[in-house]
């Protein structure tokens, strides 16, 4: 070893970069279960009503907020299936939901609240990139 620190991904051994693929989507998975339960179901009243407030604020309804729900819904469920093209599709699905929360902190919030969608889509990509060659031959 010649004593250089590098922070490339294609340097960490298969099996290292497995196990935080997997860590990954089981963060994202769980995050976003637990958010589009939320979004979809109203079933934890305060942060239902603290959402749907934000929604409105941004010029978006309830619709809209299911409707988003189901997106994360399905980005938790499918970023599973990274052995086929559905898990990068997932990935994909949960990169732009946050992508969206991003854009929707940043214009109408404050940056500290857009946080933790950056965190959501950064780990969106790392997931996305692992699998996007079988996204791209679908298309």
């Amino acid at each position: 070893m010649d004593g250089r620190i590098s922070g490339s991904l294609q340097e960490i051994k298969p099996e290292g970069l497995a196990l935080l693929l997997n860590i990954a989507i089981g963060l994202l998975s769980a995050f976003f279960l637990f958010a589009s339960s939320i979004k979809i179901f109203g079933w934890q009243k305060k942060v239902f009503e603290i959402q749907l407030g934000m929604f409105e604020s941004y010029g978006l309804n309830r619709q809209i907020m299911f409707l988003v729900g189901c997106g994360e819904l399905f980005g938790a469920i499918a970023i599973w299936f990274q052995s086929s093209w559905i898990g990068p599709l997932g990935a994909l699905a949960l990169l732009c939901t946050s992508v969206g929360a991003i854009f929707c902190h940043l214009v109408f919030d404050t940056w500290k609240q857009g946080i933790p969608a950056t965190i959501t889509g950064t780990l969106a990509a790392l997931v996305l990139n692992a699998g996007y060659s079988k996204l791209l031959d679908v298309l």
